[in-house]
């Protein structure tokens, strides 16, 4: 079985970037929304960045930008992994090929089939189905919702996730990448050191076991 990986999103500190790297977080997430109070400008993404690339994969969080914002912050800042959070058509993602992690609303009425507008896609990411919140929700749904999905793209899941709950995420969904921001935060954009510990410590010790 393959190990689940853990990204650390909305990350706002070069110190909190850092720790995420050495505790074994596999992606860190910067994001470029203005509307969410984790939104990086360019140069303050970059300096974080560059204090952790090559250990991680950096993926920059877009809700309905257009393609030459998306180009530009991603060449300053040197990303490697784009997230759609938005209402983002097939077309704009599709440029950016197996780049792109397209997020999808995993409500009561989900429908895979529209996964299939997304074929090349690097990862699909689910998130709870909240009517107004963009670039994550942290909120808690029913995970098994995507469980079973018969595709070859890595599930990540996210919404809600904490140290007290992920491993039951993991289990109802068997994801691949569990996505975390508000469940380890002391404020928004502020990582807590022991709820990060406790969070990468509970998925990380389960597969050891």
């Amino acid at each position: 079985m393959a190990r689940t990986r853990i990204k650390i999103c909305g990350v706002t500190r070069r110190e909190d970037a850092v720790r995420a790297a050495e505790m074994g977080a596999a992606f860190v997430g910067l994001n470029f929304w203005p509307g969410s109070p984790r939104c990086l400008s360019v140069e303050r993404a970059r300096e974080i960045s560059e204090s952790i690339r090559g250990q991680v994969e950096l993926v920059g969080v877009f809700v309905n930008q257009t393609e030459g914002e998306i180009r530009e912050v991603s060449r300053k800042v040197g990303l490697d992994l784009l997230q759609f959070h938005g209402d983002e058509s097939p077309d704009l993602v599709g440029v950016f090929g197996g780049s792109a992690i397209k997020v999808f609303r995993a409500g009561r009425d989900f429908d895979a089939s529209t996964l299939l507008e997304f074929p090349d896609v690097w990862a699909y990411l689910f998130d709870c189905d909240h009517p107004t919140l963009f670039g994550g929700s942290g909120v808690s749904w029913p995970y098994e919702r995507v469980a079973g999905l018969s595709h070859d793209k890595p599930v990540i899941v996210a919404g809600g996730l904490r140290p007290s709950n992920v491993l039951q995420a993991i289990a109802r969904s068997d994801a691949d990448i569990v996505d975390v921001c508000s469940g380890i935060e002391s404020q928004p954009g502020v990582k807590d050191p022991e709820l990060m510990k406790r969070f990468i410590h509970e998925v990380h010790h389960a597969q050891e076991e």
